[in-house]
């Protein structure tokens, strides 16, 4: 059966091919972008270089001098030599670690051995990251006031950690 031509002009302007509305997709993504922008968070994140120990698959006599030993336990905290044994303890106080006082005697330690950059830290089992971090600071820096102005001196940056050996191998 054939149609008129009214009936075919009708069906022609019916079938219009449908184009694509990229202006309002546009628009959704310039107002998703300024929002994601808008509400970033941009931080400075410090990386420090952190040396772990290696595995020892032999023994191997360590060096002659001081090999400088912090260790972080529950109550106190103890500076030792790993071949003489402990050189200074420091028990917490009513605020936490004795972080000043472990300052102190590291100064006098790098004082009388001012080509020493190394320093291990030896934590117990459960303690805290943030006062693993307090104590890398601590060992790695101190600061030091001049006026109005405070600058920071280095102590031992090159830092490892490790285990702290059990209480029954320390003499306090």
């Amino acid at each position: 059966m054939r149609r008129s031509y009214q009936a075919r002009k009708l069906l022609r302007h019916q079938h219009k091919s449908a184009g694509l509305m990229l202006v309002s997709m546009i628009d959704i993504f310039t107002v998703l972008v300024t929002f994601l922008l808008m509400t970033a968070v941009f931080s400075h994140t410090v990386i420090l270089q952190l040396h772990l120990p290696k595995p020892q698959s032999q023994f191997r006599e360590p060096p002659p001098g001081l090999v400088l030993e912090v260790m972080v336990r529950k109550d106190l905290l103890q500076v030792a030599d790993r071949n003489s044994g402990p050189l200074a303890t420091f028990p917490n106080t009513a605020q936490g670690y004795d972080y000043a006082g472990l300052t102190q005697y590291l100064e006098q330690v790098k004082a009388r051995f001012p080509t020493l950059t190394a320093a291990s830290i030896l934590l117990e089992p459960d303690t805290p990251y943030d006062t693993l971090v307090q104590v890398m600071d601590h060992v790695r820096v101190f600061e030091t006031s001049q006026g109005l102005q405070t600058e920071q001196a280095e102590l031992f940056p090159d830092v490892s950690v490790g285990d702290a050996p059990p209480v029954t191998q320390v003499s306090r």
